[in-house]
């Protein structure tokens, strides 16, 4: 089995093998749902983060008891699938307050989580960037260390805190090194491939994961580069999108997806941890800078300059912009990206989509149509 058959078969399911050996050997494993959840701070107290996902979830009886149908489908999967117990594998659950659907994820578990599922802890995201409030998200994080070390009875010390980084430092490299093998002509790897590769890592340790990262780097690097394909794609949007399968739908048309704005894509990675100095106030500063989601309002005018700086770089023909059914934050920000996309005379496809596979005969539809008006 190559290195990208490996890390494909461990994205499918967020408890794999190596979870389950994680788990068996008594330790933590801690899981988060957004990434402005600092993994490093985890990481530093032996414990693994796993991003929640619901991949295998079709129907949400159970959570459409609590929250609304009229709600975002991948809260509701991920609440579907806790009250199924299919994350009694985990030892805790981190929130951030990155969006109102989120919260009330939040409450609803603690009103009807399984008696086992503990809420670790609430971590406070502002909703502007500045030098201010980079020194306060700091002491956000300081208290959810000190949280952490009062609950497991641990020390994240600051030598385990600089490892942790280093070693989360090391996966971004490695990751944008990915990224840049798909700017060639012929990349060697399709944009389905290159998000099983980056979901695999959130639920894998992350020196292990670099190991495996490496390894796939090399194999590419000799593997034949995809050259028949009608366009280069970018997807951008919301953060449910996290089906490799959505995106293999694309490219069977003809479409290569060669780069992204998404958290489960290159957000999630693009910005590293400053080394030197404060390291807590270094990890505060790099996440609110990253690449950043409509919850952060005033940074409207620099996601619309990611996404067309990501279409340069990659020789991108034309932009696919998903989102979640009912997310109001995405489609916010799609208003700002239309009025963006069509300044610089850039194509756009929108699509409004449930978290589940469905609809693929309008998905086909609507791509056809959109590569016919792009294809080269």
């Amino acid at each position: 089995m190559s290195t990208l058959e490996e890390l494909t078969t461990l994205s499918t399911n967020p408890f794999n093998p190596v979870v389950n050996e994680w788990k068996a050997g008594g330790k933590k494993i801690v899981g988060f749902l957004c990434t402005y959840m600092p993994e490093e701070i985890l990481y530093a107290a032996d414990m693994l983060p796993i991003r929640l996902r619901a991949p295998n979830c079709m129907e949400t009886p159970l959570a459409d008891v609590h929250m609304s149908h009229l709600t975002c489908t991948f809260m509701r999967s991920c609440l579907q699938d806790v009250l199924e117990d299919k994350f009694t594998f985990l030892d805790g659950l981190v929130f951030t307050n990155s969006c109102d659907l989120v919260r009330r994820l939040y409450d609803n578990l603690r009103a009807n989580r399984p008696s086992d599922f503990h809420l670790l802890h609430v971590i406070t995201v502002p909703h502007k960037v500045n030098e201010d409030l980079v020194i306060w998200y700091k002491n956000e994080l300081n208290e959810f260390a000190e949280n952490i070390e009062r609950t497991f009875s641990i020390k994240v010390t600051e030598a385990k805190l600089r490892q942790a980084i280093d070693v989360y430092n090391e996966t971004r490299h490695l990751l944008r090194e990915l990224y840049e093998l798909r700017k060639s002509d012929s990349p060697p790897i399709s944009g389905a491939e290159t998000l099983s590769v980056v979901l695999a890592g959130n639920s894998l340790p992350k020196d292990m994961y670099n190991q495996m990262l490496r390894k796939l780097l090399d194999e590419l690097r000799q593997r034949k580069g995809i050259s028949k394909y009608r366009a280069r794609l970018m997807i951008a949007g919301s953060g449910g999108c996290d089906s490799p399968d959505y995106l293999g739908v694309m490219e069977a048309m003809g479409g290569l997806v060669v780069t992204d704005s998404l958290c489960f894509g290159s957000r999630y990675f693009w910005e590293p941890v400053d080394t030197k100095g404060d390291l807590m106030l270094n990890m505060a500063r790099s996440y609110l800078k990253r690449p950043s989601c409509p919850r952060m309002v005033e940074n409207v005018g620099e996601r619309g300059e990611f996404v067309k700086q990501m279409v340069k770089d990659f020789k991108v023909d034309g932009v696919v912009f998903q989102r979640i059914r009912y997310c109001d934050l995405w489609g916010g920000q799609l208003l700002y990206t239309k009025k963006d996309l069509k300044e610089a005379e850039i194509p756009l496809l929108s699509l409004e989509r449930e978290y589940m596979m469905r609809d693929v005969g309008q998905l086909r539809t609507r791509v056809q149509a959109f590569l016919e008006k792009i294809e080269r």
